[in-house]
């Protein structure tokens, strides 16, 4: 195993937070259950691949994007019952074949393909909102080795934001849970 280092800016800088390196989804793993243990709130691991059960160990919340979902879906349902008992019944009502100017069931293709295309707006953009995207940059970029979390490497982040957070305690922390390349991020 590398020999782990500390790299610490000028002291005047704003602080985001500390990145400590991990090269195994077990090594990442352990460390996540044992900050978290340790009182640590604001952590997030950054890995090549998804690993099973991290965010349970990061005790992250379920995301609201269900709800958002759910909701726009609702919407469509709701918004073309209203357009089309408008159009039909009310605005211009036209008798065809004996038949009612507004039967609910001749609107179900339509209000299918609203609460469809009103889900999918919702999914994306609620998406987009929930994860603060378009970001083009992020702090945590500046750390020397971050560009191989899109191959083989793992990283733990805490954030300067989290109650506990000291940065050469913490620093100290993830290198005695076997990070390497432990970097105290600037803003």
């Amino acid at each position: 195993m590398a020999m782990a280092t500390i790299t610490m800016a000028d002291s005047t800088a704003t602080k985001w937070g500390v990145v400590a390196e991990f090269d195994s989804p077990a090594a990442i793993f352990d460390a996540a259950k044992k900050t978290t243990d340790a009182g640590y709130r604001r952590v997030d691991a950054h890995t090549p691949f998804p690993v099973h059960g991290i965010d349970g160990q990061l005790q992250q919340k379920p995301s609201g994007l269900g709800w958002i979902v759910i909701c726009c879906g609702f919407t469509g349902i709701c918004l073309a019952q209203l357009m089309m008992w408008w159009m039909n019944a009310v605005d211009y009502p036209i008798w065809v074949s004996g038949k009612l100017p507004y039967a609910w069931p001749t609107t179900i293709p339509i209000t299918f393909e609203l609460m469809v295309l009103l889900s999918g707006f919702g999914a994306v953009f609620g998406m987009f909102g929930l994860n603060r995207l378009p970001r083009l940059h992020h702090p945590i970029f500046k750390h020397s080795s971050f560009h191989r979390v899109s191959d083989d490497r793992f990283f733990l982040s805490i954030e300067a934001t989290d109650p506990k957070f000291d940065s050469v305690a913490t620093a100290d922390f993830l290198r005695s849970l076997g990070g390497a390349n432990v970097e105290i991020i600037e803003d």
